[in-house]
């Protein structure tokens, strides 16, 4: 729940700026005349859009789940990243036929200095709001915070370019480096749009995310216990700032349900530990069966039928449900 509110916070403070922001770069327009500057505006358009999107997305996604949202309302975010990388991908193809008509019908640039002034302090602003959206978002799992995040750097990133290219205008009095940069820049932002798109896609699809996974899958085989012979069938689903995890964890057969219940909260803490609170995990306990014995790493079994063969280390490979084997090589349910 508090992460939730410091994402609305964020959000909220990302759209004040985005609204501001976007008056320093019109009047940069009205006094240059630069369709460079105007690409940078327009851009600062959807910035705007999408920043009172990505907030009424955090709004739902921050709402508690009820009857018709059991899991919750966190998939409102990829909603919101996803529109946002639309319109993101749209923006660049607008600079591009504002370039393309500013090759064909030159247009004459004033005050280039005043406007590289105020470009270059909106592109500061973005720089600093887009790098603490990105790291609070990836913090605490908001998609939305995320994209926001990358929507803010991509708009730095052009608007440095932007600063190149009147600067070399200023100095140079070549008026068509003005389209030039533009274009350049538009395909930038376009590419950042479908990353946007395509990152929220996926999770809009509940797409595995295996970066996750693998370290995830690495971080508990470095801190297995004894009574963990094999973990398998391991799945990660986000719904906004929240993880569902659910796995099968092999025990020895013989513990008694309130020695495996035991286990299953010495696994749940380390994940909490190591991911935060925001987590939901759903262990389904197995008994280790014979072939178990060659891989069990518990030294103290006095009911082992086989020799200890070899450690298996837990990986990426064998610990995900698509795999036609677990761990210790026979799936086990």
């Amino acid at each position: 729940m508090e992460k939730s509110k410091e994402n609305l916070r964020i959000q909220r403070w990302i759209v004040i700026v985005a609204v501001i922001l976007f008056g320093f770069k019109i009047a940069a327009y009205f006094l240059t005349k630069s369709v460079a500057v105007l690409t940078d505006a327009l851009e600062s358009v959807v910035n705007v859009i999408a920043g009172f999107i990505g907030l009424y997305s955090l709004y739902i996604a921050a709402k508690p789940r009820d009857e018709n949202h059991p899991y919750g309302h966190g998939k409102a975010e990829f909603l919101s990243s996803a529109i946002e990388g639309v319109l993101i991908a749209i923006a660049g193809f607008i600079i591009i036929y504002e370039s393309v008509h500013a090759f064909i019908a030159p247009r004459t640039l004033y005050k280039l200095d005043t406007g590289i002034l105020l470009i270059a302090f909106t592109g500061a602003i973005n720089f600093i709001f887009g790098q603490i959206s990105l790291r609070k978002g990836k913090k605490n799992n908001s998609a939305a915070l995320m994209a926001s995040g990358k929507h803010l750097l991509s708009d730095t990133y052009s608007t440095a370019g932007i600063i190149i290219g009147l600067t070399l205008i200023y100095f140079t009095h070549q008026i068509w480096i003005d389209g030039a940069v533009a274009i350049i820049f538009a395909f930038i932002i376009i590419y950042t749009g479908y990353t946007v798109l395509r990152s929220s896609i996926a999770g809009i699809m509940d797409e595995a995310d295996k970066k996750l996974l693998g370290k995830m899958v690495d971080f508990l085989n470095s801190n297995r216990r004894e009574n963990w012979i094999d973990l398998h069938n391991l799945r990660v689903i986000k719904y906004g700032s929240v993880l569902h995890i659910d796995c099968h964890l092999t025990v020895p057969w013989y513990l008694t349900v309130n020695e495996a219940h035991a286990e299953l909260e010495i696994l749940t803490e380390l994940i909490k530990k190591e991911y935060g609170l925001a987590i939901e995990l759903f262990v389904h306990t197995d008994p280790c069966l014979d072939f178990s014995c060659s891989i069990c790493l518990k030294k103290d079994c006095t009911v082992r039928k086989k020799p200890f063969a070899k450690k298996i280390e837990w990986d990426l490979k064998n610990a995900i449900p698509d795999r036609k084997h677990s761990i210790s090589g026979i799936r086990e349910s």
